[in-house]
């Protein structure tokens, strides 16, 4: 008997009534399950991406195994850019890296432009069979062009991001146009994944908290505010996330999105306080998934009483899945948060 399709998820990212408190996780497909840890052996991140069908199985398999209520794509954030010419390699223990990083406005000028269907048609297969296999919606990404931008840089992760910094404020120029030439991108290549099936977006600002307000305001928030509006009539819900970045919240609130993704230092009572009446996304800490078990249901009590005074609400981490989280514990927090929710 064919499973019913369960909608909860794309109900609370329009604040629809819903049953329960839908539940995935960043980084929920991967890492901390033994399957995947045995793929890994055998098979890289860029070719468990380029094999549809293996892609998809990793995708579906958090769902399967911890009943969450949407399934999010597996693959990286770096997808789209050797299409326009960035030669990127993602390094075990440390990520993206780039041999290449731009230094100058010529530089961000030979920039090329990418056609979904020609350059990526893999994520696009994955995507149509994981419509056919899955019955919760499936979220599909992409990097926002700050962060982009800060691997493209500085050549790989940063703990400072001064050469990112030094050129948006020494090359004001050259910064409008990368972050210009980024957001083409962006609009493409998620443009091709909802036209392949993506049911939902989530944009991963992850390191644009290393901006304050003022200087968010002037580099970023223009081309975040394009790239939301172009996908607005693509009808399917967007979803904007970052790390260490409370402060930025309430920009994101102004942006035409409908989730606002909230890591773990800004709380669903204070985000509503300063008035953020989106749906709100998180936000428990991924380190209190390696506490005793009283400890994650007290902390996810916390969360759920305070997201539950509201449709919109979705439950999630306040940043990925990390490698030592026993799966177990995941499956245990999904079903806690269903039964609480529906019983509360």
């Amino acid at each position: 008997m064919e499973k019913k399709f369960n909608d909860s998820f794309l109900k609370a990212c329009l604040g629809e009534k819903h049953d329960r408190v839908p539940v995935w996780y960043m980084r929920q497909a991967g890492r901390s399950q033994p399957e995947y840890r045995k793929i890994k052996e055998t098979h890289s991140l860029f070719e468990i991406t380029h094999d549809p069908e293996l892609c998809a199985y990793v995708t579906k398999l958090p769902v399967d195994q911890y009943d969450n209520d949407a399934a999010i794509l597996y693959k990286d954030i770096m997808t789209p850019l050797p299409a326009i010419g960035v030669d990127v390699e993602i390094k075990s223990g440390i990520g993206p890296v780039i041999d290449n990083p731009i230094q100058s406005k010529a530089d961000v000028e030979k920039l090329g432009e990418i056609t979904p269907e020609q350059d990526v048609p893999y994520v696009l297969e994955t995507i149509k069979l994981l419509r056919q296999q899955l019955s919760v919606p499936l979220i599909s990404f992409a990097g926002a062009p700050f962060t982009l931008a800060s691997y493209m840089l500085e050549g790989g992760p940063s703990k400072n991001y001064n050469k990112v910094k030094a050129f948006m404020y020494g090359q004001p120029d050259a910064w409008f146009l990368l972050m210009d030439k980024l957001a083409d991108t962006t609009i493409s290549y998620v443009k091709s994944q909802i036209k392949a099936g993506a049911q939902a977006i989530q944009i991963f600002d992850s390191w644009v908290g290393t901006l304050n307000l003022a200087d968010y305001r002037k580099y970023v928030k223009p081309v975040m505010n394009r790239i939301f509006t172009e996908l607005r009539g693509e009808g399917v819900p967007l979803i904007m996330f970052g790390v260490g970045a409370s402060h930025l919240a309430n920009e994101w609130n102004e942006l035409p999105l409908d989730v606002v993704g909230l890591d773990w230092r800004l709380s669903i009572d204070e985000a509503r306080a300063r008035g953020i009446q989106k749906t709100v996304q998180g936000n428990l800490d991924p380190a209190i998934l390696l506490s005793d078990w009283s400890v994650i249901e007290a902390k996810t009590k916390e969360i759920l009483d305070q997201g539950m005074k509201s449709p919109n609400f979705i439950f999630n981490l306040g940043h990925g899945v990390t490698p030592d989280v026993n799966p177990d514990t995941l499956r245990k927090l999904t079903a806690f948060v269903h039964d609480y929710s529906q019983n509360k």
